[in-house]
């Protein structure tokens, strides 16, 4: 099988760390030429220098929820590679509480983040990706399927991704532009780990991953490369015929198809 990322541009928010770092690897490593994207200029030093090994990768650091992000990031692409074929809408964070718990300016922040960044980075970038045709990936949650209590506002936000990747390929799909999104489960993260260092440092990643994922089907925390994984196939030509699904990769937890 080939997944034919030989000469393409892919950006990738979120990518200085975790899901969006991994996917980022996993695409250079397929001949793919890679624009990270993120806050933290140190965070995005380190992943280029380790993944710069593999393939061509730069970096802009920049706060995606900035007015004129989408189009920052787009001409940077452009500037450094000529050409955009792949974005990953990655960038996010998990934010929880009970309706009443949840001030008006967290729900600003919230949506900006997750749902209205989104929006003006594709904004920019479909202009590009009209001109060969591409895929646009969108990270949401499983429980943006099926929202639970003290779960505010990032079901919400998470939901709204849904309906924005479904309404997102019926419109793009003329022009050759796939937009399918991944719901994201418990996947190994920074926030995890710590968790793990700080309440069970006794026991070996293996032990706490079992023992968080005993109510789990598959039995465990998920890997953030089993993540990109998934990331990487959709946005590739092997899933050339695959648009405005959303796949879920939580080892079966989840309560929706």
């Amino acid at each position: 099988m080939n997944f034919n990322y030989q000469g393409k541009v892919a950006v990738i928010t979120g990518s200085s760390k975790g899901i969006g770092r991994e996917t980022a690897e996993q695409m250079v490593k397929l001949g793919a030429k890679v624009l990270l994207v993120a806050r933290g200029e140190e965070g995005l030093k380190k992943a280029q220098a380790e993944i710069s090994e593999f393939g061509e990768v730069s970096y802009i650091a920049i706060d995606i929820t900035s007015e004129d992000a989408g189009e920052k990031i787009v001409n940077k692409a452009l500037e450094e590679y000529g050409r955009l074929d792949v974005l990953v809408n990655n960038a996010g964070s998990s934010f929880a509480k009970s309706f009443e718990d949840i001030e008006l300016s967290d729900w600003e922040q919230d949506i900006d983040l997750k749902v209205l960044a989104a929006v003006k980075i594709s904004k920019a970038a479909i202009p590009h990706l009209k001109k060969q045709g591409g895929a646009i990936l969108n990270l949401t949650a499983v429980m943006g399927k099926t929202p639970q209590a003290n779960s505010l506002p990032t079901t919400v936000s998470r939901s709204a991704g849904l309906a924005l990747t479904k309404a997102m390929s019926k419109d793009l799909g003329q022009y050759n532009i796939r937009v399918n999104a991944v719901c994201i489960g418990l996947i190994r993260s920074d926030q995890i780990e710590k968790r793990w260092q700080n309440n069970a440092p006794d026991l070996s990643w293996d032990e706490y991953s079992k023992k968080i994922g005993e109510n789990i089907p598959l039995g465990r925390i998920g890997d953030t490369s089993e993540a990109a994984n998934v990331i990487t196939f959709l946005c590739s030509d092997l899933a050339s015929y695959v648009s405005g699904t959303a796949v879920n990769i939580d080892g079966g937890s989840g309560h929706a198809w």
